[in-house]
């Protein structure tokens, strides 16, 4: 009888052992995307921001046509990426053209001086720090997850249940330059 108990424990204690790696790589995965949804939560918010700033520039900058069209198409593109690599790119290109927007906002003092557009400023970089947040906690979470699928012994039952890794949100080169700031 104490034959038959020995085997059953180890081979119980073994699928116990696979059932809490699995769950554990799956809880790390459903993190990843829920991760993911809150930086689309702020990349909405930022994409709805901004047809407001943009109607708010053209009140005052009537001849920087170029400039709203580039914010309005950088937008678009951001609402329609579906992959994390488009919608990192998307933003990257969305950031590039506020960049210019905000320029463009310089040289009209009465539209800095506007309680509108400096409410609107004041919204979008608030959104803009969550923004980084939210990507910071996704990164976080695929660092977490794709070093499960990279540890033994995890890393058998990753490559048995088919786990790829996640691709993590990243800025692109134009992020990471220097902020040049002059007076």
């Amino acid at each position: 009888m104490l034959s038959y108990i020995i085997p059953l424990l180890v081979i119980g204690g073994l699928l116990l052992y696979i059932w809490l790696v699995y769950n554990g790589l799956v809880t790390s995965k459903m993190r990843i995307s829920e991760a993911l949804s809150q930086i689309d939560v702020q990349l909405k918010r930022r994409s709805d921001l901004i047809p407001n700033l943009v109607e708010t520039v053209k009140g005052y900058a009537k001849h920087e046509k170029e400039v709203l069209e580039n914010v309005t198409k950088a937008r678009a593109n951001l609402m329609s990426a579906s992959s994390t690599q488009e919608k990192a790119q998307a933003n990257n290109q969305l950031s590039q053209t506020l960049k210019s927007l905000f320029a463009v906002a310089e040289s009209y003092p009465d539209l800095k001086a506007s309680q509108n557009f400096l409410a609107l400023q004041e919204e979008l970089s608030d959104t803009e720090n969550k923004i980084a947040y939210s990507r910071q906690f996704y990164n976080s979470n695929v660092l977490d997850y794709n070093t499960r699928l990279k540890v033994f012994p995890s890393s058998v039952f990753a490559d048995m249940f088919h786990f790829t890794p996640a691709d993590f949100f990243e800025a692109d080169e134009e992020d990471k330059k220097p902020v040049k700031v002059s007076f």
